[in-house]
């Protein structure tokens, strides 16, 4: 039995040996290159330094600088429109003609009215004179001069309602002609000619809306308001940029205006309003908007490309090359977001170079493979406008 465990063993060995020499034939001189050729492909990019701004991100929405519904101030009937529904206007543009001829009658009547009271003043005040006279002659009594005097003062009065009826009168037939008392854009008539429209009528005639200047409101954490504060009251011009609904599309540019003088507690949120020149008309009333209020610029800061930011359980990290085509895995400290750059605040300096594309397979250590260009569509190293920091 002895003797037949040897046997065995030495077959064994025999057999393994064979198959390690057949291994190392299979690799030969190639066998370094199998590990390159499992190298994972990736793009660097590499850190810079550059000015970052410094955004507050809020949601908002465009407000006319005035918004006034036109009424009628006098009863009567429509006559015609003066405008076109989304016509320009200025102030002082009539927009509506009440029918005049029922207050031209009114101000004939006072007119007259007035003419009659005066005639009888005069004619009091030449008697009254006469009065005087007599008195100062001892042939009328004092009684009758005081009489006459009141009777002057009771004209005066007379004369003085007519001129107030007169003017009056003018005001309501000049209130016939409704005029625009703001620049800005006419919207859809509420009333058709023809129509008896009254000054107590709710709905009005047609809602102009200042359209230039414009203002955006928007809302910001409550948290950024002492900073906000700070420098408005440092006699600042804080920049307001207004993107579309997407974010994407840059509208207007502006300057804030104010802050509003209380915080909504249901939001945690403040209301602050921005004014835009609105030249092109590219911002219009009611509209949702993104605003972006910078605050502040960072000089020389430290950013990398976004895309090479990873997220795990300890934190944001980057993948870092190193001289030997491997990467390290380098935990960072991150700042604002400006467009597809990154502000790193700790943990990568200027001038090394991070994994953008390739990074989802890598790990601590791994060899790479250096490509000279990312895919198409990818955002390297981006230095647009409209960065933000969140509201940190």
């Amino acid at each position: 039995m002895l003797a037949l465990a040897v046997l065995v063993g030495a077959a064994v060995f025999q057999v393994r040996r064979r198959g390690d020499a057949a291994a190392g034939h299979l690799a030969g001189p190639h066998g370094a290159d199998a590990g390159q050729d499992r190298a994972q492909q990736v793009v660097p990019d590499t850190a810079r330094a550059r000015d970052v701004p410094v955004f507050i991100a809020g949601l908002g929405a465009v407000t006319p600088t005035h918004s006034v519904t036109v009424r009628t101030r006098v009863d009567g009937q429509l006559m015609r429109l003066a405008f076109k529904e989304g016509q320009l206007v200025d102030e002082g543009d009539v927009l509506a003609e009440i029918d005049p001829r029922p207050f031209q009658v009114q101000l004939e009547q006072a007119q007259g009215q007035l003419l009659r009271d005066r005639a009888l003043l005069t004619n009091a005040r030449l008697d009254l004179q006469r009065y005087r006279t007599l008195f100062a002659q001892d042939s009328v009594a004092k009684q009758t001069l005081d009489t006459q005097a009141a009777l002057v003062r009771q004209y005066e009065g007379i004369v003085k309602t007519d001129e107030g009826a007169v003017a009056s009168a003018e005001l309501n037939l000049t209130y016939s002609r409704i005029t625009s008392p703001v620049a800005g854009r006419v919207g859809l008539r509420q009333v058709d000619p023809g129509n008896i429209v009254h000054a107590a009528d709710s709905t009005g005639i047609v809602i102009v809306n200042s359209l230039r200047p414009i203002t955006v409101i928007f809302s910001v954490p409550e948290d950024r308001v002492p900073d906000i504060l700070a420098r408005l009251e440092a006699h600042q011009t804080l920049p307001v940029d207004a993107y579309d609904r997407g974010d994407q599309r840059l509208l207007a540019r502006g300057t804030l205006a104010t802050v509003d003088n209380q915080i909504d507690p249901t939001t945690g949120t403040a209301r602050l309003r921005a004014d835009f020149p609105n030249h092109d008309f590219k911002l219009f009333p009611q509209q949702f908007v993104n605003a972006r209020l910078r605050i502040d610029v960072l000089r020389d800061a430290t950013v990398v490309a976004t895309a090479a930011i990873q997220h795990g359980v300890q934190g944001p990290f980057v993948y870092v090359l190193q001289p030997d085509d491997t990467v390290r895995v380098q935990p960072v400290s991150l700042g604002p977001t400006d467009a597809d750059d990154t502000v790193v605040t700790r943990g990568v300096s200027v001038g090394e170079r991070v994994v953008v594309e390739g990074a989802d397979k890598l790990t601590d250590g791994a060899h790479v493979r250096v490509q000279a260009h990312a895919a198409p569509g990818l955002g390297v190293g981006g230095s647009g406008q409209g960065g933000t920091d969140g509201g940190r």
